[in-house]
């Protein structure tokens, strides 16, 4: 019985925190530890993020993605994304990103949650329903 409990009380954990995901927060983050490589509008030393959520991975027109990520088939969602946050050499090996900025789950989840908000207008890129860039 403490065996079953104790999932459910883990299953109600996980569903908390991805719940409570913070927005605000995540731009706050975003700022802070994303905004020296990465703006929401304009390429950089990494792509622009506005519109990233549901698009393909090393699908948006105008930057010039690692041949691995372009190949990785990855579909920016909140799975994938939470998992590119906290070790992207790990989830795509040869990518051109090796920094790891968000340890913390809550972290990932508040600037996913950010990335999410900030995807109303999607910039043209490849999603799982249309094949062009």
């Amino acid at each position: 019985m403490l065996l079953v409990t104790t999932w459910f009380a883990a299953l109600g954990m996980a569903a908390t925190v991805a719940q409570a995901a913070d927005p605000m927060r995540g731009q706050q983050l975003y700022e802070a530890r994303c905004i020296a490589c990465h703006s929401l509008d304009e390429n950089g030393p990494g792509p622009r993020h506005r519109g990233v959520y549901g698009c393909m991975a090393g699908t948006q027109a105008g930057y010039d993605y690692s041949p691995a990520l372009r190949r990785s088939a990855l579909l920016w969602n909140v799975a994938n994304l939470d998992l590119w946050l906290a070790d992207p050499t790990a989830l795509v090996p040869g990518n051109k990103m090796v920094v790891r900025l968000a340890n913390d789950p809550q972290d990932r989840a508040d600037l996913i949650a950010y990335l999410k908000t900030a995807t109303e207008n999607p910039r043209e890129c490849q999603t799982p329903n249309r094949s062009g860039r």
